[in-house]
């Protein structure tokens, strides 16, 4: 028998049965009282559960109003009331007559990177609304997410949130929440926190991007194993948004961004809009002048931060994260979570796992006591008095910024260029420099995303290799970096940047200056 029509706790008549789950179902209301819609959320009975285990399934439904209610904001959904109908807890909500994001994504469609951003700014809001509550949602998904009128995004159904300090309220080895959208400390049995909802929010946005969820297998189990162990596949239509989003699915929960972080870089993609992916972009004109990257910072500052990069970055080469700037704008980095044919010629290991590059086995940079190579054909020999060395650079790149401690030569497009840069005295390895320059990008930049970082030798000589990507505003930039030298001497860096999309065609640029570089 229909319950439609009936009244719930003498006051709530039934009307529309509107979405339902193995949970329960949601009924679009009558409040007879105030004569307005509501939602309902009405608990199936359980018969195959235990009376402790009905009694905490009621009690975590009781819970998710009282979560919901503490969180007062445009994009979570508005709790009403909680009742009771045949001893089983029911919720009223706000009623938003609107379909899902899981609706729109039914069937393997996509959304365009941009309105996925837009999309995803509401729903980073109303998880940053949700922790400054002290509430964690623990399912986020697209299904979760209503797309309302004027462009409202709500995110909805707390069902499981946990408040902070809270019992989980779960048996032993039960996992609560979508598998598809749960992050991999979930799976291996960790307490949830505030990274746990961002890394199922880049779960959904993946999803918006490309089709699917990023793990999904053809079982539960074999989808919980990719998500705690396996890579993540690359996104071929996130445009944009992949450097965000692959940092999100980070498997550390402190390698991803900030909800602050996450929201700066959504709002950076939104608001740039179309331009970000079109063809035009990647032809615009560049400037030569110098103000095309900013003013030029030492790159080999022991104490440098890594204020934002204003949004002429992508048009220079100086894009190294950490150089100071004087505007905001996204500076984010694509994520390569496996090893991949970019990381051939002299440099064949493994990306970095999370292993300390202390205790990893590093190939050297260059045989240790190897003599500089002859200079290559179509490259000139540059000799830098302000630093002591010389060292190869193709015929018509272009000496573009110096001081008394780095030199840039750019390629004549401008997006790519080499830098030669100096320490003295040096501190105690270079790996140890680069992991200073690091924390600073990883304080300052939502999305950076490291490569590789390994100590190694080169000419005999304590060595560090650094190697990262990020996203400018027209196209992705990938880098790397060499430094080399004994500790109180001198530590020399040479570093290459250029876009992501020829990397191939520049990379051997690096090989040639490192190759034949004296000091």
């Amino acid at each position: 028998m229909s319950d439609e029509g009936r009244l719930v706790a003498g006051r709530y008549r039934l009307v529309e049965r509107i979405g339902s789950g193995g949970m329960g179902t949601v009924w679009r209301a009558e409040d007879e009282v105030l004569a307005r819609q509501v939602a309902l959320k009405q608990l199936h009975a359980q018969p195959h559960l235990s009376d402790g285990e009905v009694a905490t399934l009621y009690e975590r439904t009781r819970r998710e109003a009282r979560s919901a209610a503490r969180v007062v904001h445009p994009n979570v959904v508005v709790v009403h009331d909680v009742v009771e109908d045949d001893g089983r807890p029911c919720i009223v909500m706000e009623y938003v007559p609107a379909p899902t994001l899981g609706d729109v994504l039914r069937s393997g469609r996509t959304l365009p990177p941009e309105e996925a951003a837009r999309i995803g700014l509401g729903m980073i809001a109303a998880v940053r609304a949700a922790h400054a509550a002290g509430v964690l949602h623990r399912d986020i998904k697209p299904g979760n997410v209503l797309l309302g009128d004027g462009g409202r995004i709500v995110l909805t159904d707390f069902g499981i949130a946990l408040t902070a300090g809270a019992s989980t309220l779960t048996q032993t080895g039960e996992m609560v929440g979508s598998i598809d959208f749960m992050a991999p400390e979930r799976i291996r049995g960790q307490r949830p926190g505030p990274s746990s909802d961002l890394w199922s929010l880049g779960a959904a946005l993946y999803q918006a991007v490309e089709g699917r969820p990023p793990y999904r297998r053809d079982t539960a189990m074999e989808t919980a194993y990719a998500i705690a162990v396996e890579p993540l596949e690359p996104m071929r239509q996130a445009g944009p948004l992949e450097p965000l989003i692959a940092t999100l699915l980070s498997k550390k929960p402190e390698d991803r961004p900030t909800a602050e972080q996450t929201e700066r870089a959504l709002r950076a993609t939104w608001s740039a809009g179309p331009s970000i992916t079109s063809p035009a972009a990647a032809a615009e004109p560049v400037a030569h002048d110098g103000t095309d990257g900013g003013p030029v910072a030492p790159r080999t500052s022991r104490t440098r931060q890594a204020p934002p990069v204003p949004p002429s970055e992508t048009r220079g080469h100086d894009r190294r994260p950490g150089r100071k700037r004087g505007r905001r704008v996204l500076v984010s980095v694509v994520a390569v979570l496996a090893a991949s044919a970019l990381a051939l010629t002299l440099y064949t290991v493994s990306q970095d796992n999370g292993t300390s590059p202390d205790t990893r086995t590093a190939d050297s940079a260059t045989p240790s006591n190897a003599a500089p190579s002859p200079v290559p054909d179509g490259y000139h020999l540059v000799r830098d008095r302000q630093l002591g060395v010389a060292f190869p650079v193709p015929d018509d790149w272009q000496r573009k910024k110096s001081s008394g401690n780095e030199v840039t030569y750019t390629d004549p497009t401008g997006l790519a260029g080499i830098t030669i840069g100096m320490v003295d005295p040096a501190g105690s390895h270079p790996v140890d420099h680069f992991k200073d320059i690091e924390a600073n990008t990883k304080a300052n930049y939502p999305t950076y995303r490291r490569l590789r970082m390994q100590k190694t030798t080169f000419r005999g000589k304590p060595a560090a290799v650094w190697e990262f990507t990020f996203q400018g505003r027209a196209r992705a930039f990938r880098a790397i970096d060499l430094g080399y030298g004994t500790a109180g001497g001198r530590e020399y860096d040479i570093y290459l940047s250029a876009p992501d999309a020829q990397w191939d065609t520049y990379r051997p640029v690096f090989d040639a200056v490192r190759d034949g570089f004296t000091d």
